[in-house]
């Protein structure tokens, strides 16, 4: 019997990246077992496009890549007869949420985006280097930030933002305010193209993630895959998903659940 075709998309942060320090090697053995055997690794994360190459050069990834929740896809050259790189959006573009955000603010919401931080203060946020804060600050669609206000003032500065058709989506450290689209929208537009492009073989999507900013993402996926995380109880998928959890954390668990599935369908 023809094994079926698997497909893996995931995100990073809390998830194949370390919540605390950003390291992914803890699934050096599962990323090797999937190259081996050229299994599509789909990076889709709320990262920029910048910050995912960077991290797609130390993996030695080739594969197309979905950044900031889904506002792009990045197609690499070659990947689907497409002789350069290709970038798909989706969504409202950075300037219309800036704007909104703007005028949000001057109403009384009490926030702090990467576009009010330096490189400096990103940095000293989020733990990243300046050179690895300066990538996070090129965005193309979404703005992530540290929320300072009431939970009554959060849930009226969410609706606040749904009037002007943006979304407020809670991540592992960052809320992200964005376009209405989400981190599912680029995984459906991959895994169609990837199914035309293998034909009548059968294409498995597998998506690993570990908070409610992947929960469309993993409700899409044919086998979903809640990584243990600061957030992963949060993660409820019907229950006709039969969700797999990891039983340890970020990139260790994100290991243990890949190579198990691996071995599932014979590779």
């Amino acid at each position: 019997m023809t094994k079926p075709r698997l497909l893996i998309f995931s995100d990073l942060d809390g998830t194949l990246l370390n919540h605390e320090d950003y390291r992914w090697e803890a699934a050096r053995p599962a990323l090797k077992r999937l190259d081996d055997a050229q299994i599509p690794l789909i990076l889709n994360s709320s990262k920029t496009a910048p910050e995912i190459r960077n991290l797609r050069q130390e993996l030695a990834n080739t594969d197309p890549f979905i950044v900031e929740n889904g506002a792009a896809v990045v197609i690499p050259a070659k990947t689907f007869g497409n002789d350069e790189e290709q970038v798909v959006n989706f969504g409202a573009p950075r300037e219309e949420v800036l704007k909104v955000l703007a005028a949000q603010r001057e109403s009384g919401a009490r926030f702090r985006g990467f576009e009010d931080m330096s490189v400096t203060e990103l940095a000293s946020v989020t733990g990243l280097d300046a050179e690895s804060a300066g990538r996070a600050k090129e965005r193309l669609g979404t703005e992530p930030l540290l929320w300072d206000g009431s939970d009554e003032e959060l849930t009226a500065f969410r609706a606040a933002l749904a009037a002007e058709n943006l979304r407020l989506v809670h991540g592992g450290r960052f809320h992200h305010a964005m376009g209405i689209f989400d981190k599912s929208d680029g995984a459906r537009f991959l895994l169609g193209k990837y199914r035309e492009q293998h034909g009548k073989d059968a294409v498995i999507a597998i998506a690993l993630g570990d908070s409610p900013n992947d929960q469309q993402m993993l409700e899409s996926a044919d086998i979903p895959v809640v990584i243990r995380g600061v957030n992963s109880d949060e993660v409820q998928l019907p229950s006709a998903k039969h969700a797999m959890r990891s039983i340890k954390s970020g990139p260790e668990g994100w290991n243990e659940c890949v190579l198990n599935l691996l071995f599932e369908y014979g590779y």
